[in-house]
């Protein structure tokens, strides 16, 4: 075991990929036998009734049960499920649904709508669609997010104390189908940014966050529901690959879809090979609330005011201080400024022209490259604040 480990790689580049060894992964299939509480498997995906689940969040130990069932499935088992009628009662989803539509509308009077995933025109998104219903309408939020089943599907994969953020998605009829891909951390890296990190943290980023989806109306497999790659989170060095012609070509012969209706959940490993359908109907407009769930372990121990640590340092690297290398520049900007762009307002600080927005020592690096002045440096560092406003 100790060699093999030797062997491994530590990092993970297009160069570590093997499409034969990822074909082997999505081969699986998916044993019912693994799932006893789902009602039945469909395309190697767990489908869950939720009038039978229900009765069980009242029950510590049925509640345990099946989140470890859920757990196992979303790291060992194919990686998604579906529960139907997730909501007894749609009502809150309808009284959602109109509000996020005049949240829609106002925002496109204004001119703030935009969607850095799909041309101008294709869909609509609605950034912090969390907060933005909470604000509109707090009971409306109340009776949306109180959903004992949601609950417990975020708790399975992240535990307790989650940190909830939603996205909502209204794909026209026409709107194109995504590219394969995985989620957030990595997923939302370039390919230059990921191979920065170790295989290890590869392995970290799935378990960070849950991906899911509330469905606001029936939408059959011609509308386009998510695109999935079975087993495909099992294949470890995935982040570098599902930019790879030989991946994206694959997903696009073996992905499945289920039709969802209103009131259905679905959630997926973030690992998992997946993209948006394209809505081929005449007249359905798929619209879904996506769920990021985030682990409440992704923070630091202490707060610090990096900001503020910015600005006095700025000037000091700027004056190219006698003996410090340009790798001691660096070591010193990272140690000082905020290197993550997450999280933040995509309505204000959307990743225009790439997968992310300009992060504090992104900017740091920038202006020293540029001979930016430190009052300049400043400025800057109040737009990124502004546009990082909550």
């Amino acid at each position: 075991m100790k060699d093999m480990d030797q062997k491994a790689p530590a990092y993970f580049t297009a160069e570590s990929c093997d499409i034969t060894e990822f074909a082997a992964h999505c081969a699986q299939s998916l044993d019912p036998q693994s799932v006893p509480l789902a009602t039945e498997v469909i395309s190697n995906v767990a489908v869950y009734d939720g009038a039978t689940l229900r009765p069980m969040m009242a029950d510590p130990d049925q509640r345990r049960g099946l989140m470890a069932e859920w757990a196992h499935l979303l790291l060992h088992g194919s990686g998604a499920f579906v529960i139907r009628a997730a909501y007894a009662d749609t009502g809150p989803i309808d009284a959602a649904t109109a509000l996020y539509s005049d949240i829609i509308a106002a925002e496109k009077a204004l001119g703030t709508a935009a969607d850095h995933f799909a041309a101008a025109g294709a869909n609509d998104r609605v950034w912090n669609s969390l907060q933005k219903l909470c604000m509109a309408d707090p009971e409306v939020f109340a009776r949306y997010f109180g959903n004992p089943l949601i609950e417990a599907a975020c708790e399975a994969w992240l535990g307790p104390n989650f940190q909830m953020t939603a996205q909502v998605n209204l794909v026209r009829p026409g709107g194109a189908a995504q590219k394969a891909h995985r989620d957030y951390h990595l997923g939302f890296q370039t390919a230059e940014d990921c191979a920065r990190y170790p295989a290890h943290v590869h392995d970290l980023s799935p378990v960070m966050t849950l991906q899911g989806g509330i469905a606001h109306c029936d939408m059959s497999v011609e509308a386009g529901p998510t695109k999935l790659l079975p087993f495909s989170q099992s294949y470890r060095p995935g982040y570098a690959a599902y930019r790879l012609p030989a991946f994206r070509d694959y997903f696009e012969e073996h992905f499945v879809q289920l039709p969802l209706f209103k009131g259905d959940a679905i959630f997926f490993n973030p690992a998992l090979f997946h993209a948006g359908g394209e809505n081929r109907t005449a007249d359905v407009q798929r619209f879904v609330n996506l769920l990021q769930v985030g682990s409440a372990m992704g923070r630091t121990l202490e707060n610090l005011d990096r900001d503020a640590m910015s600005r006095v340092l700025y000037p000091v690297l700027l004056a190219e201080l006698d003996g410090m290398t340009k790798a001691e520049v660096d070591a010193a900007i990272s140690a000082c400024a905020e290197g993550y762009p997450f999280p933040t307002n995509l309505d204000t600080d959307p990743p225009i022209g790439g997968l992310a927005p300009e992060s504090m020592a992104a900017l740091f690096r920038r202006a020293l490259a540029e001979g930016m002045e430190a009052e300049a440096f400043n400025v800057a560092l109040d737009a990124i604040k502004l546009r990082q406003r909550a």
